[in-house]
């Protein structure tokens, strides 16, 4: 069992940067996946980013990806996701996932919600033009 606490939200403006953190607290943080969705209203969570537990891979939605960072300190049972050049778009809630494996058999089921065990509450993106 883990519990997830996502941080960092707010309200900024286009071209800005954002750094989101996701606090882990339970046992055996460090053989988790972990990932980042989205969502907006009325539309399904999407997939932003995830990393292998050891941090050695990493997995970017296109909408992201060269702006986004992922990363993960398994001593400080955190994880972060560093946004730049932010855009209205990623205006959403954001969610921190854990997936209570050590490694997924495709790439593709990294960006599936379905695969992770854990979710957080959220933290709330604006994005002003």
């Amino acid at each position: 069992q883990v519990q997830l606490v996502e941080s960092g939200g707010g309200l900024v403006q286009a071209g800005d940067s954002l750094r989101l953190s996701c606090a882990a607290s339970g046992r055996a943080f460090s053989i988790y996946i972990m990932g980042w969705f989205r969502q907006t209203p009325g539309k399904e969570r999407e997939f932003v980013a995830a990393i292998t537990w050891r941090g050695d891979r990493t997995y970017y939605a296109d909408s992201v990806k060269g702006r986004g960072t992922i990363s993960r300190d398994n001593a400080q049972t955190t994880m972060y996701l560093q946004m730049n050049n932010l855009k209205p778009e990623d205006t959403a809630v954001y969610y921190c996932a854990a997936a209570r494996a050590l490694q997924m058999y495709s790439a593709s089921q990294y960006y599936n919600v379905g695969e992770y065990d854990y979710w957080g509450q959220g933290t709330q993106v604006t994005v002003s033009s």
